[in-house]
């Protein structure tokens, strides 16, 4: 059986945390936690040991991103999905059009379609393993997509729509994306995601990065008489937000350790750095399936595969699952396929906090496993 397979101590990676999220957590992130454990954690969100720490998460996003004059970071509880929900109520006018091409953009358009207040939607789809493009469209006020879907494997840069309407928004959602890929702020008007990625961290909260048009605009739909449920009233989380808290009591945990991860960042270059480190990993993994006769990257167009979730199909003759099977039992975790994609398939996660280096002892791990099965 696949999970009685040994493979040798000197192919194996440092750390086996491969996983698309949650991801892998540095243990430098757990120290600091635990530095803190009697000054911090257990205390007020109100008071300023939490608020400090989520002003110095604030700063460190606006400048891993050079956010320009008049952006703002602001967060609110609940991850990306709560997320998705708080800008229907608050970021749509009436029209948005949607790309979708992964459990991501699909979830958000539909969400948005099934809204009785708002006008429908274009979804604009294309096959698992590529990406459709915005067209101008008269009438559209939100123009929406995920940067990387971890599900596919499939990344594409936000740009703003050549031809659309002058006050539409540009809404991006960075949740497997954000820290581990480049992005350029003056391309978006709001780029959201979540912890449980790139940064290292648990999931629960959401943070977005919003031009003046968006936080202008969250204003417009809230002066309306529109109802709006309050733990998802953006104009709230703004509010909070410029006071360095949330609305409601957020994880203490999550926030120090994002703080620690975005300082990492920082630290050591900002956001090419991370996003590089990323591209280094995710290299390494499409370069080895492009020269192994027994794997291929799942997205044909380079241009649109991820720098930092690879998905690599397997040939027929070795059962995908058997190897993931193996590698667990090995202590490399996290390595199996979304499972509604229904590929016979690899999916490794390849955020800045994995070592590059323990991706090529992956490549040789899964030679050595196939090895053995064949």
């Amino acid at each position: 059986m696949s999970d009685n397979i040994k493979i040798p101590a000197d192919l194996l990676p440092l750390d086996g945390r491969f996983g698309a999220g949650p991801s892998k957590v540095r243990k430098e992130q757990v120290d600091a936690l635990s530095s803190v454990w009697q000054s911090y954690l257990g205390t007020s969100h109100r008071q300023k040991t939490v608020k400090s720490q989520v002003g110095r998460l604030r700063s460190g996003l606006s400048d891993l991103f050079a956010l320009p004059e008049g952006y703002e970071v602001i967060l609110g509880n609940g991850g990306s999905t709560a997320f998705w929900d708080a800008a229907a109520f608050g970021l749509i006018r009436d029209r948005a059009q949607f790309l979708s091409f992964g459990e991501f953009g699909a979830k958000f358009a539909s969400g948005v379609k099934d809204a009785p207040f708002l006008g429908e939607p274009t979804i604009r789809k294309s096959d698992a393993g590529d990406a459709p493009s915005f067209e101008a469209e008269a009438g559209v006020d939100a123009y929406c997509s995920p940067h990387n879907e971890t599900s596919t494997g499939v990344a594409v840069t936000p740009k703003r729509v050549t031809g659309a309407d002058p006050d539409s928004l540009m809404i991006i959602d960075a949740t497997s994306a954000a820290g581990g890929l480049m992005v350029d702020a003056k391309e978006f008007d709001t780029y959201y995601f979540a912890p449980q990625k790139s940064f290292g961290s648990d999931g629960g909260i959401w943070f977005a990065l919003m031009s003046p048009a968006a936080i202008a605009r969250v204003a417009e739909i809230k002066a309306t008489n529109r109802w709006i449920a309050p733990f998802l009233d953006l104009q709230t989380a703004v509010d909070n937000s410029r006071l360095d808290q949330t609305y409601n009591t957020p994880a203490l945990a999550t926030i120090l350790m994002m703080a620690e991860q975005v300082d990492w960042f920082n630290s050591n270059g900002g956001l090419k750095w991370s996003a590089g480190r990323s591209s280094e990993s995710s290299g390494v993994l499409y370069d080895w399936a492009e020269a192994n006769p027994l794997a291929t990257p799942f997205v044909t167009d380079p241009a649109k595969r991820s720098g930092v979730v690879a998905t690599i199909d397997i040939d027929d003759s070795i059962d995908a699952t058997l190897i993931c099977k193996a590698l667990r039992a090995n202590g490399i975790v996290d390595t199996d396929p979304y499972r509604k994609l229904g590929r016979n398939q690899l999916r490794i996660a390849v955020f800045p906090s994995v070592d590059p280096d323990d991706v090529r002892a992956l490549t040789r791990c899964i030679d050595y496993v196939i090895g053995q099965l064949s």
